[in-house]
């Protein structure tokens, strides 16, 4: 669990620390840095209430009965799957145009105030945020109890994107970011599939979907979860040794929809035909 919920803090964590330092370079080169403050006021309370958001979300289904907590936690591990596919899908689209695009908003807001200003920093990082809130819920759900894996991946990865993020803004390092959050997005896709799969076991067992004792595979002999490589395939892909026929399909059917869609290259836009001349 360590390495995908590494690769989750690290992309939702550079892309967070790049907006940051996008607004706070803005800043400084125009001679603004009396606005500083409201953009870290901003991020703080967006850092602040996604920390609540995770901690809520995982610590008050303690009191749900089984069924509930199966329910609930199959409902959220879809919703942090649509999550990470929006986000892949949109940083693609956005990625070359982010940053003229954050340049504006914060030009307009300082002409409006320092609410403003805060507001803007607050949305610009509190979506990662969010989706790393409940992408961390979904991990913790599927590692079980009684492990600190998840919280120690999403940390390092944070950790390294934070850090990344300096290095880039001080001009030290020079990284394809383009490149980098293609390789990324592809392996969140697998990612993803396990957590899809994980959560539609979960909505079996709480039996709102049908299947759960028709298996399309037992590997619980030559693979358990316990052995070396069956730890790395859940660390990674969220293997589980024994896949209900439903979690196969839906985990073969997001893998093959969904990455040919990310790594399809957009069509350029066709060049306008020449005016005809007099």
């Amino acid at each position: 669990m360590v390495v995908s919920n590494g690769l989750i803090g690290l992309r939702e964590g550079l892309e967070a620390a790049l907006v940051v330092s996008i607004l706070v370079a803005f800043l400084v080169k125009t001679d603004r840095r009396a606005a500083l403050p409201f953009v870290w006021l901003g991020v703080g309370i967006a850092v602040a209430l996604s920390v609540a958001a995770g901690a809520l979300i995982t610590y008050t289904t303690n009191s749900m009965s089984f069924e509930q907590q199966e329910m609930f936690g199959g409902g959220m591990s879809i919703v942090a799957v649509a999550f990470v596919t929006a986000m892949i899908f949109w940083m693609r689209g956005t990625a070359r145009t982010l940053s003229a695009e954050l340049r504006g908003k914060l030009d307009q807001a300082l002409n409006v105030g320092p609410a403003a200003v805060v507001v803007v920093s607050f949305f610009s990082v509190g979506r990662e945020g969010l989706e790393t809130a409940v992408f961390f819920y979904s991990s913790v759900e599927s590692a079980g109890g009684g492990t600190t894996q998840p919280l120690i991946g999403f940390l390092a990865g944070i950790a390294v994107a934070v850090g990344l993020a300096y290095l880039l803004y001080r001009g030290a390092v020079r990284v394809d970011l383009g490149r980098f959050f293609t390789v990324t997005g592809a392996l969140l896709v697998f990612v993803a599939a396990g957590v899809l799969a994980y959560g539609l076991h979960d909505l079996q067992e709480a039996a709102i979907l049908p299947g759960l004792h028709t298996l399309a595979f037992d590997l619980s002999g030559p693979i358990p979860e316990t052995s070396w490589l069956g730890t790395l395939l859940k660390g990674i892909f969220n293997y589980s040794q024994q896949t209900t026929v439903l979690q196969a399909v839906a985990w073969v059917a997001y893998v093959a929809v969904v990455l040919p869609l990310f790594l399809r290259r957009p069509r350029r836009q066709q060049a306008q035909p020449a005016a005809a001349t007099a």
